[in-house]
């Protein structure tokens, strides 16, 4: 059964409650688990080459580490919107402004995101887009993606704005 959600309806709410979770934990398992961090290192900047050998003890940390703020933001979009729709279930307005908040600290961290996997690829990448793997689509092409539907949602399109954007009467 499907909870009414006023403040994230439709198609906001199939990507930001399930689609997006989904693609920052998997990451998380894909550089705990398997294939493991020194994949997961090898694969941020393509290359026609194999991993060459096991990482040192201080990238395989970093990685983890990595993997750790992935599965931070998918936990917040998964677990933090589903209080808010459950917690506040007759006040789209608080949702709204709630949801805003995490949206404005998430499209900040898109951005920084998507400037630092485009500034650290190989200028012969840069542009090269179809000689991107998926983990460069994923962490450029998805963000993009994701803060582009991030700021249609502050726009109203395809919803009921409930606070964002309402004009405020001033006495």
């Amino acid at each position: 059964m499907v909870r009414d959600f006023p403040a994230l309806p439709g198609f906001y709410r199939t990507l930001f409650l399930y689609i997006e979770p989904v693609s920052t934990v998997s990451p998380a398992v894909l550089a705990w688990f398997f294939p493991g961090a020194s994949w997961f290192h090898h694969e941020l900047i393509p290359t026609a080459t194999a991993a060459s050998g096991p990482l040192d003890a201080r990238t395989t940390m970093a990685i983890w580490q990595l993997g750790n703020c992935y599965l931070l933001l998918g936990l917040i979009s998964s677990l933090v919107f589903r209080a808010i729709r459950d917690a506040l279930p007759n006040n789209p307005e608080a949702q709204e402004r709630i949801l805003g908040a995490s949206f404005t600290a998430l499209a900040l961290a898109d951005v920084t995101h998507i400037a630092a996997s485009f500034i650290g690829l190989p200028d012969e990448l840069k542009y090269s887009f179809g000689e991107w793997n998926p983990m460069t689509h994923g962490n450029i092409t998805f963000v993009i993606v994701l803060l582009s539907v991030r700021l249609a949602w502050f726009a109203g399109v395809g919803r009921t704005a409930y606070y964002y954007g309402k004009r405020v009467k001033v006495d």
